[in-house]
């Protein structure tokens, strides 16, 4: 599905999910998100200039002690490699508060074009992808 659209992969993604769902036990941690063919799409229109050092990554956020069913994302910069930073986060090492408190799992896919880039590109995209998740109607934090 590498050319298929946004929509055609997230129409995949809902009838694989209808036929596999029933057969996933309730411990085992696999959540359908369907908002993440969008998430895909938007990551996709941008793109760095330059190699460094600096990693865009996207955490998924559950915020059901607000309001069950209600997710969101954290869009963060940095030199470390990404699940490493997410395990900083969760041991409370230099942790957004919302990714501490909320963060579910790391979302690398739709970012993996976001690895190895400069620094400037990579402050920027965080920025710019922090705000282009939100106008596409996600809720987002971080992105600074």
């Amino acid at each position: 599905m590498r050319n298929a659209s946004p929509g055609e992969v997230g129409a995949a993604l809902a009838a694989l999910w209808r036929h596999a769902a029933k057969s996933i036990p309730d411990w085992l941690p696999m959540h359908h998100v369907p908002w993440l063919p969008l998430v895909y799409a938007v990551a996709a229109r941008f793109q760095a200039a330059k190699r460094g050092r600096r990693n865009i990554y996207l955490v998924r956020l559950d915020y059901g002690d607000r309001e069950p069913g209600l997710q969101g994302l954290y869009v963060g910069m940095t030199a470390y490699p990404p699940a490493q930073r997410f395990d900083q986060h969760r041991a409370g090492i230099r942790a957004s508060g919302s990714v501490l408190k909320r963060g579910q799992e790391l979302l690398l896919g739709p970012v993996l074009h976001l690895q190895h880039i400069a620094q400037a590109d990579a402050v920027r995209i965080e920025r710019d992808l922090a705000l282009a998740l939100a106008d596409a109607g996600l809720r987002v934090e971080g992105g600074h």
